[in-house]
């Protein structure tokens, strides 16, 4: 497509379009990743791909990030040329003439089998009304060649989404639509300028089949050998193939094959162009479990190498950078390990990145120095901290402060389900299973544990790591008082969608707990009706799968059940599960209100930048629109239940839309096969923190 002229600057985005080819990739998945046609002579493998690396970065007005291409037998050694044309949004800030032209600079920073891996640092200024980034690929454009950035005064408007792929067992044909198309259809209406990828972005899972190394490997029966096998130069030679192969399909074309079926999501990479994303990585990034199995089993020269040639490929695909180059260690938005993982022979690197005036994101690395007993290491940590003290300290403005974990912090604990697999009952039953005499598929193929035990052990409440979570959270609740920031952590994994909840107790007796000379009466009051001052106060969105099928009903229930008011230390602090789910999304009334096993993702926005909230007030405004958390449609109406008749209590709390309120919306899928995928949102409001407080000592669980 030639180079749009100013005259349609201001054109929206196709959506119609998009409507189309979320239709023909459903119905009409080929057998092999699709090749395109050559992009201006290009034969463009992967990409464009956007990242954001930052904005506002030591008290200026910057915007920084990259785009990422991949191109097949460029025999010229030629790093094609990116431009670009930036300008005003939306009409009602300027006229085209204002549009100015540019180049982003190229580097070729990764040669393999005849691939060229080319990124473009984008440095741009923010301005006072948002921008449009439309840029060209060796003078070539199409209409997803485009972006948005906020105005220097607003927040980015986040997209939150975590499961991008299918397990290996899934059948694929229960699900031919795909929610990107959900995700461009609001961003055509109110534009979103980042993404969040909160792990699993790919699945890599099928690696086990397309190396032959990796099979002997598994399917060796002495644990012994298992553990000391080598790691062959076919291996590797095999790893970098898949890794490679498997990537430039999923992440170029939006193809992947599994055991039961075959998927397109051509929309997927559509909007990777489009809105820039900030990832971390999880276990199905690498391989399924990776780091939650048995220490001497990680160890294993085989399955180190397994992390360490999809760690190499996370960098080049998700984070725009070669492990060989200086960038990957020098970038500012890299928050460093102190030394090596166990398995991955890297530094932790967990990001931080603002996202515009009011919200910074820190994206914890969960995984390279993950092991049995550990999530993250003590010094990273303590480098965490001392990077988001530091940038709050700079930038008072910001009031929300996002954590990304792969795995929810905030969700019900199924500690006697991990008893009955790990006892010693069991033990017969797994020597059965893995010698194939019962089913084999109760035992993982990699350390002979009990298939869904790795899961387990990758949770925060399991109980090699309660006092690690602890820990952390504890960290995360006296940091966010002190600086007088709202934290919200932004989950995914589990393949259904909830709202983990940290807060102050509620109290039911008079002489339970008293703080600083309050009565108990009027505590209660404070959290119920004035939550905004509880410096406590922290969610836990857990939106997961934006791809991947849910769990079954019996599993959602099993979770319902087991959900309970858990004390986290003497009294002060309670955890729970919202109430969010009063509808189906249907409209019709729902039994288990804690969670929603569709398919879903989420996203935030602050009040006064939604297009959907008009009664939004000011801190010195008197009257303020208060709610509980609730469903609400699309068009805005709610539906019947009975929260109008409900008084505030320990369970449901209104919470208040200030301007600077985190407006915070689970969008969950109505029909899976409906090329419209039209999804049902559930809302809560998220409070800013008003003032810094000082948190009095408590005894915490697992700590004292």
């Amino acid at each position: 497509m030639p180079v749009p002229s100013t005259s349609d600057w201001f054109a929206p985005i196709p959506l119609a379009d998009y409507r189309q080819i979320n239709e023909l990739s459903g119905e009409n998945v080929p057998a092999e990743s699709p090749i395109d046609e050559p992009l201006g002579g290009l034969d463009v493998r992967c990409g464009p791909i956007l990242r954001l690396a930052g904005t506002l970065e030591n008290g200026s007005t910057n915007y920084r990030g990259s785009i990422m291409i991949v191109v097949k037998d460029n025999k010229d050694s030629v790093v094609p040329p990116v431009s670009y044309k930036i300008g005003p949004a939306s009409e009602k800030d300027g006229s085209a003439d204002l549009v100015k032209s540019g180049e982003f600079p190229g580097t070729n920073y990764h040669e393999q089998d005849g691939f060229s891996f080319f990124r473009y640092d984008i440095d741009l200024q923010l301005t006072s009304y948002e921008q449009n980034v439309k840029y060209f690929i060796n003078n070539h454009y199409k209409q997803s060649f485009q972006f948005f950035i906020p105005a220097v005064d607003e927040s980015m408007n986040v997209v939150s989404f975590s499961c991008n792929g299918f397990s290996l067992a899934t059948s694929t044909s229960e699900y031919k639509s795909s929610l990107w198309y959900d995700v461009l259809a609001k961003h055509s209406d109110q534009h979103y300028h980042v993404m969040l990828g909160g792990g699993d972005q790919i699945y890599c899972d099928s690696v086990k089949l397309n190396s032959t190394e990796l099979s002997r490997w598994m399917t060796e029966s002495s644990s012994h050998k298992k553990k000391h096998m080598a790691a062959t130069d076919l291996l590797l030679t095999e790893l970098n193939n898949y890794y490679l192969n498997h990537y430039l399909a999923w992440f170029g074309k939006g193809f992947w094959t599994g055991k039961n079926g075959k998927t397109l999501q051509r929309l997927f990479p559509l909007t990777m162009a489009q809105i820039p994303s900030v990832n971390i990585f999880d276990d199905h990034d690498i391989i399924d479990g990776f780091g939650s199995y048995h220490d001497s089993t990680m160890a294993s020269p085989v399955l180190s190498t397994v992390g360490t040639v999809a760690y190499k490929f996370y960098m080049l695909f998700q984070q725009h950078t070669s492990i060989e180059e200086k960038a990957h260690e020098s970038d500012p938005s890299w928050i460093l390990g102190s030394g090596p993982g166990p398995y991955i022979k890297q530094k932790n690197h967990s990001v931080y990145a603002r996202l515009g005036k009011e919200i910074g994101l820190v994206g914890v690395d969960c995984r390279t120095e993950r092991k049995l007993k550990q999530v993250v290491s003590p010094s990273s940590y303590k480098n965490i901290f001392s990077r988001l003290k530091k940038e709050v300290a700079a930038a008072p403005e910001i009031k929300h402060l996002l954590v990304m974990l792969g795995v929810p912090i905030f969700y019900p604990r199924l500690v006697w389900l991990e008893w009955l697999l790990t006892s010693t009952v069991l033990k017969p039953v797994r020597a059965l299973a893995a010698k194939g005499v019962i089913n084999k598929g109760l035992v993982n193929e990699f350390d002979g544990d009990i298939e869904v035990l790795d899961d387990l052990n990758d949770h925060w409440c399991s109980k090699h790591h309660k006092r690690e979570r602890n820990h952390f959270i504890n960290e995360l609740l006296q940091f966010g008082a002190s600086s007088g920031v709202r934290i919200t952590i932004l989950s995914g994994d589990v393949h259904l969608c909830a709202i983990g909840r940290f807060k102050t107790k509620w109290h039911h007796h008079p002489h339970a707990h008293l703080i600083k000379g309050e009565n108990i009466e009027e505590l209660n009051e404070q959290i119920a009706s004035r939550p905004e001052y509880d410096p406590r106060l922290i969610f836990n969105i857990i939106s997961s799968a934006i791809i991947n099928a849910p769990p079954p009903d019996a599993m959602a229930g099993l979770l319902n059940r087991r959900s309970k008011i858990h004390h986290f230390d003497n009294g002060v602090t309670d955890e729970d599960i919202v109430p969010i789910f009063l509808n189906d999304v249907d409209g019709s009334p729902r039994e288990n209100q804690q969670f929603m096993n569709k398919r879903n993702w989420s996203d935030l926005i602050i009040a006064k930048q939604s297009k959907y909230k008009t009664k939004i007030t000011s801190d010195s405004a008197e009257e303020v629109v208060r709610k509980f958390p609730r469903p609400v449609f699309d068009d805005g109406t709610e539906p019947k239940n009975d929260l109008n008749k409900k008084t505030a209590n320990e369970r449901f709390i209104e919470y208040p839309l200030y301007d600077d309120s985190l407006v915070t919306t689970l969008h969950v899928e109505q029909e899976p096969n409906n090329y419209d995928a039209p999804t049902t949102g559930y809302e809560v409001f998220i409070p800013k923190l008003a003032g810094s407080f000082k948190l009095d000592p408590t005894s915490v669980k697992h700590l004292h």
